[in-house]
């Protein structure tokens, strides 16, 4: 396997539904942004500077599993640990394991792709550029 990273997230009271419970939304929010964490920890540039150079905007999700294994709430600290289970030629799967601790929160997967824009709005997914499998392997 390649790298992995760790993003740290400190659950906030706001983060939680009334039962002090950390809303399922969330987890989704933190893996997506742990996703973009991964990336630039590796050393890919940020997305806008990324599109400057290269036309690819990003890779947006195309599919998201995910498994929730434990509760947490508010003041607790959770890392999200994450890495590229598997490259294909346009997609690659993210595994992303949210721990407080040594428990497991959650797990979850996305598929990925990386995108350039066509016909106006419109974006096509593109080869996975080699240096960027480099820089994350």
């Amino acid at each position: 396997m390649g790298k992995t990273t760790v993003y740290e997230i400190q659950v906030a009271f706001g983060d939680c539904d009334p039962a002090g419970i950390v809303f399922f939304p969330n987890y989704l929010k933190w893996m997506d942004a742990s996703s973009l964490h991964f990336f630039m920890a590796c050393g890919v540039p940020p997305w806008r500077e990324l599109e400057k150079r290269t036309g690819i905007l990003g890779d947006p999700l195309l599919e998201i599993h995910t498994r929730f294994l434990a509760t947490a709430t508010y003041g607790e600290t959770l890392l999200i640990h994450t890495s590229v289970q598997e490259w294909s030629a346009k997609v690659f799967t993210q595994k992303h394991v949210i721990r407080r601790g040594d428990m497991v929160i959650c797990q979850g997967t996305e598929k990925r792709a990386f995108c350039m824009r066509v016909e106006g709005d419109r974006i096509k997914a593109v080869a996975i550029p080699e240096d960027i499998r480099r820089l994350c392997s």
